[in-house]
């Protein structure tokens, strides 16, 4: 095969696996839009006129600005408090590394992927003994705990690819260690931490299982919210919709905005 043959077929499997990826986005917002009767249908309807009941009742009944701005304050709470104590840390161990070093980053790295249900006890009685459940500063603490590890990582990658002469330039000039950290290597991070920030806001926000086990009603984000239309009466498919789809909508946002930052986030450092 010739290189526009190649081309095209990268192309159209890029289009397909896009199109693939978008779908539950769109079969949402399409179920979001019908009345209930109209979402549970058999065959399924894709021509129907569009109704925004659900919507209605999602925001008249269920008090959706209260759960967003749970979730609004838990995600950015907890990236906030989570970047003021990874960058430090991260900052430490590229600079002042210790015989450990590389030891902990693999521990911290793997309490990050062990399943959340195998620590849900301990957690639920420690909550319950201080009097977290069910509230904000609990799910903000949680969420922080759970993407500190993520956030060290990432830091740690960003801050090692620092050009060390700008450092070493600013020790010679008779730069003292809080100098070099606020105007040197803090502004040469922004893009580092402003992506390191957004990811793990959005994890905050589409956190569910904490979410659902440590919080109720006064306390509970989005999440919460969309749970609560499984019912023994069985599941309110356009409502379950709608809700969900208020529910990503500004994360989504968010991300389309960002994405340019985000990209050159992440890839900071990649190509010397």
């Amino acid at each position: 095969m010739n290189k526009h043959t190649i081309l095209h077929l990268r192309t159209a499997a890029a289009w397909f696996f896009a199109l693939l990826l978008f779908f539950p986005i769109f079969w949402l917002g399409m179920m979001a839009f019908k009345t209930e009767a109209q979402a549970i249908s058999t065959p399924p309807l894709f021509f129907f006129t569009p109704t925004l009941e659900s919507f209605r009742e999602v925001m008249a009944r269920d008090n959706y600005i209260g759960y967003a701005m749970n979730s609004l304050f838990t995600s950015v709470l907890s990236t906030v408090i989570g970047l003021a104590i990874a960058f430090p840390a991260a900052y430490s161990m590229v600079f002042f590394p210790a015989r450990g070093t590389l030891g902990l980053l693999k521990f911290i790295l793997s309490s990050r992927y062990m399943p959340g249900v195998g620590a849900l006890m301990p957690i639920y009685v420690c909550y319950q003994y201080f009097g977290l459940l069910d509230t904000r500063f609990g799910l903000t603490l949680m969420f922080m705990l759970m993407n500190l590890p993520i956030m060290i990582w990432l830091l740690y990658t960003n801050l090692r690819e620092l050009p060390r002469e700008i450092l070493e330039a600013a020790r010679m000039d008779g730069a003292g260690l809080l100098h070099e950290f606020r105007h040197i290597v803090l502004p040469l991070s922004v893009g580092g931490i402003a992506s390191t920030g957004l990811v793990c806001m959005v994890w905050a926000w589409n956190e569910s299982f904490w979410s659902l086990n440590l919080s109720s009603a006064n306390a509970g984000t989005l999440a919460w919210l969309i749970a609560s239309y499984s019912s023994p009466e069985g599941l309110f498919w356009a409502k379950l919709s709608a809700a969900s789809l208020m529910a990503i909508a500004p994360i989504m946002a968010l991300g389309w905005f960002c994405q340019k930052q985000l990209v050159q986030g992440m890839t900071f450092g990649a190509v010397k």
